[in-house]
């Protein structure tokens, strides 16, 4: 099992980032709260990760901070909750935000994000509610080296609606919801998490 990776961020292309470690290319998936913490590529980065195995594939989550990838350990075994989905809910509020709903069993908020209904939302409340201490809900960012490469030339708008879409939205509905952000000026990652921040208004 992988537990963490060090080395030079190649690419990110939410959600996905590709880190090269002594030569061998690691393609991984992180939610909006890494990819807000992450360097400019061509910068050395140390990440959390979580490997899931599956017959047909292997995947490999990257995280900034330890706490942010234990959360979505504990997302994974809230029954209804895969992967995909609970790299929705960490991409669309950060861990003391979730923390809250949780903790006031705010399933309005909850239902909002992609690829939440209300069963699976009220599932989070009830099965999350005694998972979560004080390491959980922290934040716990942890700071990553910067760098001064610059990022690949594309536009930010596009590349939004495109993460929206890989992290449950449809498309029709992620273009509607980065048009509706004042966008000029802005990275992918500031407009999709100003999108998601938007839906659990």
């Amino acid at each position: 099992m992988i537990a963490w990776l060090k080395g030079v961020l190649r690419d990110k292309h939410p959600p996905w980032l590709l880190i090269d470690v002594g030569g061998v290319g690691y393609e991984m998936q992180a939610p909006m709260t890494t990819f807000t913490a992450l360097p400019s590529t061509g910068t050395e980065v140390v990440l959390f990760a979580h490997q899931v195995v599956r017959d047909d594939a292997h995947q490999l989550f990257a995280f900034a901070a330890r706490p942010e990838r234990d959360l979505f350990r504990q997302l994974l075994k809230v029954n209804g909750v895969g992967a995909k989905v609970a790299l929705a809910i960490l991409s669309g509020m950060d861990a003391a935000t979730l923390g809250r709903c949780v903790l006031e069993g705010d399933t309005t908020s909850l239902s909002r994000l992609p690829g939440i209904g209300k069963k699976t939302a009220e599932r989070l409340v009830i099965e999350m509610r005694d998972r979560l201490g004080p390491s959980s809900t922290d934040g716990g960012t942890q700071a990553l080296q910067g760098g001064t490469l610059t990022e690949r030339a594309m536009d930010p708008a596009a590349e939004a609606v495109s993460a929206l879409i890989a992290l449950g939205l449809k498309p029709p509905e992620a273009s509607r919801r980065v048009a509706a952000i004042d966008s000029a000026g802005l990275a992918c990652e500031e407009i999709v998490r100003l999108a998601l921040k938007a839906m659990v208004k």
